[in-house]
């Protein structure tokens, strides 16, 4: 793989070189990849499997030490690729808490905040694409 990153680049079996890929993408593509799947009627809804996650989305942890637990998205962090869960902390030594960073394949959104009417119109723009499709 390229020193710099590339768009054309399709895929490897070699876990560094997808490891590479993500270290080197740009922001704005690194944002796209911060998605989780939707709960089952989210699917049914809005006909699609997942997408990008916002501030205020209700999630569910599906994997490690948090696993089940429900909460609202507090912070996004693009560059580092990590999703922060308000009420999820641990305690650290000092009797401080810290919030836990999670990757967004180990989340579940259970519940879209739609305050952004850009988001709305694009859920909707994919409903009506299915419905074409099948038609």
């Amino acid at each position: 793989m390229k020193r710099k990153f590339s768009k054309n680049w399709k895929n490897s079996k070699q876990p560094r070189k997808q490891r590479k890929f993500l270290a080197k993408a740009p922001i704005h593509i690194k944002r796209k990849m911060i998605s989780s799947k939707l709960s089952k009627e989210l699917k049914q809804k809005y006909k699609r499997r997942s997408v990008a996650l916002r501030k205020g989305d209700k999630v569910l942890v599906m994997k490690g030490k948090f696993k089940k637990k429900e909460g609202k998205i507090s912070e996004i962090k693009s560059k580092s690729m990590k999703v922060y869960i308000e009420g999820l902390q641990i305690k650290k030594q000092d009797g401080s808490k810290i919030s836990i960073p999670f990757r967004a394949s180990n989340l579940k959104i259970i519940d879209l905040n739609l305050d952004d009417k850009k988001r709305i119109k694009k859920l909707e723009k994919n409903k009506e694409k299915t419905k074409e499709n099948k038609s």
